[in-house]
């Protein structure tokens, strides 16, 4: 609990409609929400009141206390062996008619990461597409030579695929593979790729990516070899809500198991440049609901992150009352989501971050990539872990 935040005894838990009354008396009592509570909270006429109870965890759990980060993404290439019918950002090396396709030399993601961290940044966010050529020593050399230019950065890389991709390239276990990587530099990975844990959902939109099972192995295996991860889920295609009760509860179980997630992040879906069809995306109350739900179904989840790169810096700012302790960061140069029509500003200055954040009556924390409190100059805090 962060020091800001009230004793239990001191805060009071909001009323509810009738139909929300027994999911209170669990939360009050300390219970794990079931399957059946999850349906409920996502079937309820009332978002305001789901909103509240959320609200009422988060606080209990950090106070009023939101947190953010310098941050910055490096995207090394977008060729990828895959074609995920939901994603905008893949291209396919060689004949492929669409434009846009990139790759980055070693010299150019250093490049990209002065730039960053020229800015004071805490936090390096790195992936890519699956690149059919890159061998592995390319990932190795990028983790060695980032670390050893800016050792204060934290380096978080690569989703499940990538690892599993890279697995194949080096001929190696995935453990090894998380073990080599972790050796040249890794911190923890960014939990991209979760999409929804469930397999008929991913053969309509990620056909040839790992399995769900697949997904939660790979993060196991992290968390056995220290290496701390993020959880995501993108939402708002073909999912109804129970599949996204199992893909949170699945979550639940493998934290409860491991303690080794650090947030979880609910993606929107984005129509632009993509071969789903899907053109409606969800609403502002549709977007608040699931930040709720995650908070409360996911007890021992640290945070939930409302990424107004997805949102907007709008829905973002409400999700602060709806469960959400973290607003990510600073967010430079963002390429994956903007391709896919996100209308979000290219990076916000810490500044307007911590404005937004006040807005929305919570008190704004800069963070580094594990949740540890970043000390600069004209602070007295102090550096505390979280």
């Amino acid at each position: 609990m962060s020091p800001s935040a009230k004793p239990v005894a001191d805060l009071e838990w909001p009323d509810v409609p009738g139909e929300l009354e027994p999911i209170r008396a669990r939360l009050i009592a300390g219970e794990q929400l079931t399957r059946e509570d999850g349906l409920s909270l996502y079937a309820s006429n009332d978002v305001m009141a789901v909103g509240r109870l959320a609200d009422a965890v988060a606080q209990r759990l950090h106070g009023n206390t939101v947190y953010y980060v310098r941050n910055g993404h490096i995207n090394y290439s977008n060729y990828c062996t895959l074609g995920c019918t939901f994603c905008s950002f893949y291209r396919r090396k060689g004949n492929d008619a669409r434009p846009g396709g990139f790759e980055l030399s070693l010299e150019q993601v250093f490049a990209s990461a002065e730039r960053i961290h020229a800015t004071g940044a805490t936090e390096l966010h790195i992936v890519g597409g699956l690149h059919p050529d890159f061998p592995f020593s390319y990932y190795i050399d990028m983790l060695r030579g980032l670390r050893k230019r800016f050792p204060i950065l934290g380096l978080k890389c690569f989703t499940a695929v990538e690892i599993y991709h890279l697995a194949g390239r080096a001929k190696l276990s995935t453990r090894e593979t998380l073990m080599a990587l972790k050796d040249a530099g890794l911190d923890a990975l960014t939990g991209g790729g979760a999409e929804i844990l469930n397999d008929e959902i991913r053969d309509r939109i990620c056909k040839g990516k790992e399995t769900s099972a697949q997904w939660l192995a790979l993060h196991r295996e992290a968390h056995q070899l220290g290496i701390r991860t993020n959880a995501t889920m993108l939402h708002g295609h073909f999912e109804t809500p129970a599949h996204r009760v199992e893909h949170l509860l699945k979550l639940r179980t493998l934290q409860d198991e491991t303690n080794g997630f650090l947030a979880y992040i609910p993606l929107t879906y984005h129509p632009k440049g993509n071969a789903l069809k899907v053109k409606h995306t969800p609403g502002a109350l549709a977007e608040l609901r699931e930040f709720a739900v995650a908070r409360l179904l996911m007890d021992t989840m640290p945070h939930v992150k409302a990424y107004w790169i997805t949102v907007g810096i709008g829905v973002a700012q409400l999700a602060l009352r709806f469960g959400a302790t973290d607003m990510d960061g600073t967010v430079l140069e963002e390429r994956i989501h903007h391709m896919a029509g996100s209308q979000a500003p290219q990076g916000m200055t810490v500044t307007e971050l911590e404005e937004r954040i006040r807005e929305a009556g919570r008190v704004p924390v800069e963070r580094d990539h594990l949740y540890r409190r970043v000390s600069r100059p004209n602070d007295a805090a102090g550096t505390t872990r979280h």
